[in-house]
Formats: C-alpha cells, sequence, structure tokens
C-alpha cells in the first residue's frame, strides 16, 4: 500500500467514524421513541472531525481544513456542557 492509499484508507475511516455518530443517535432515539443525543455521537464526532482534519491537512486542502478545524472545540465545549449538567443534577 502506498503512502498515498494508506491516507486515503486513513480518510475514509474518518468519514466512517462520522457517519456511525448518526447510526448510534438514530437507534438510541429509536429506543428512546423520542429525538436523544447520546454521549457516544459527542465522541464519534471528535474523533471523525479529527481524523478528518489530519487528512485535509495532509492534502493541504484549506477550504476542508477551515470546515474542520472548529468542529472538534464545539463537540468537547458539548461534552463539557453535558458533563457540568449532569454534576448539577447530582448535587445535594
Amino acid at each position: 500500500m502506498s503512502v498515498d492509499q494508506a491516507w486515503i484508507a486513513l480518510g475514509m475511516g474518518g468519514n466512517l467514524l462520522f457517519f456511525s455518530r448518526w447510526v448510534v443517535q438514530w437507534v438510541a432515539s429509536e429506543r428512546a421513541r423520542r429525538s436523544v443525543i447520546p454521549v457516544a455521537f459527542w465522541y464519534l464526532s471528535i474523533a471523525g472531525s479529527l481524523v478528518l482534519l489530519c487528512y485535509a491537512l495532509y492534502r493541504r486542502d484549506p477550504v476542508f481544513i477551515v470546515s474542520q478545524l472548529p468542529n472538534s472545540i464545539i463537540y468537547l465545549r458539548n461534552l463539557h456542557l453535558l458533563r457540568r449538567e449532569r454534576q448539577a443534577g447530582e448535587a445535594p
């Protein structure tokens, strides 16, 4: 496998991670019989976004880079808000 083929495989893996978050969200919503976004959705979002950012940096594609740069920050913020909400609910 050439270096380019390895990077393409990595990029496809990033796309698969990013897509899998929607499957996780769909299954969780079907089980709850309402729209929900499980914590795993945010972790898959971060992983997919970072892998795609690495691929975009390798490709030196400025449009792709700019579109992926802020994503992980937003996803991390959502995890922080969820953690803070959970801690507030556990307070006596």
